[in-house]
């Protein structure tokens, strides 16, 4: 296993883009396989049994009613609100945490967490042709362009085909543009928009000024924080040490939960 999979194991929510959700599919079936071998523990039960005491009465009762519409009606909204019981509960050890985790599904203790794919609205960016955006297009709003280069990107993109001239009126869903309203703009920016359009009442860059607008808005701080970065570059070199640290310790930590549950021992 490399780190990084390791590392996708410990998180509970990974946000990943539409393309990735069968990695995450795969690598969660990988942990589903994993905690049903190797999780089964002598007393696995009752210790389970034990930990749910611990919660308290009303938790307790709580996380039991949970678990059986889970396991008897497949309600999955039931099974994220008894995780989410029991990341708030302050008392547990790791084990009885894990343990739990596990007894939810039927299952054994949960060694390694399943990653769980956490995704934007709107499932993927539209580029400046209408297409994904995607460097290989060279269809892209760079993080570090400035306000002209994005105003100039953004005013040359295309529109709905059939509005020829600025009386025709158009179909938002027919529009690249109208793409980047789902992300950046309000209900009421969008009314406005289809209202618009629909009927010849704005003019495409009257459509994408907002948007442009809001693209500056939000990469102003990006590009602040980003100078001084530029200034000096041994800054990334540190952040990345210390995130590659970071990252070997919470690996090295799985593995050993790993180790434990197979009965290895390299000492």
């Amino acid at each position: 296993m490399q780190a990084a999979d390791i590392l996708m194991y410990r998180a509970n929510r990974v946000p990943v883009g539409e393309d990735q959700v069968p990695h995450i599919e795969m690598t969660r079936e990988i942990a589903r396989r994993f905690n049903h071998l190797f999780g089964r523990e002598k007393g696995f039960e009752e210790k389970a049994e034990a930990a749910i005491k611990k919660l308290g009465s009303k938790k307790a009762k709580h996380y039991n009613e949970l678990r059986k519409q889970f396991q008897q009606e497949g309600n999955a909204l039931a099974l994220d609100e008894a995780r989410e019981l029991l990341g708030e509960v302050q008392n547990l050890s790791m084990g009885d945490r894990e343990r739990l985790f596990g007894y939810l599904e039927g299952g054994g203790k949960v060694i390694l967490l399943e990653p769980d794919a956490l995704l934007a609205p709107v499932s993927k960016m539209i580029g400046l042709d209408g297409q994904k955006m995607s460097k290989s297009y060279a269809n892209t709003i760079d993080i570090r362009d400035d306000d002209k280069t994005v105003t100039e990107k953004i005013r040359k993109m295309p529109t709905d085909p059939a509005r020829v001239r600025r009386t025709d009126p158009g179909e938002p869903d027919k529009c690249p543009v109208w793409q980047l309203h789902q992300v950046y703009s309000d209900a009421d920016r969008k009314k406005w928009v289809v209202e618009g359009c629909t009927t010849a009442g704005i003019g495409c860059l009257d459509c994408k000024q907002p948007v442009i607008d809001a693209i500056n808005a939000e990469l102003k701080p990006i590009r602040e924080r980003a100078a001084p970065f530029e200034d000096d570059p041994t800054l990334i070199k540190n952040i990345l040490a210390d995130g590659c640290e970071k990252a070997r310790e919470a690996a090295e930590e799985t593995m050993r939960d790993v180790r434990a549950a197979m009965g290895l021992d390299y000492k």
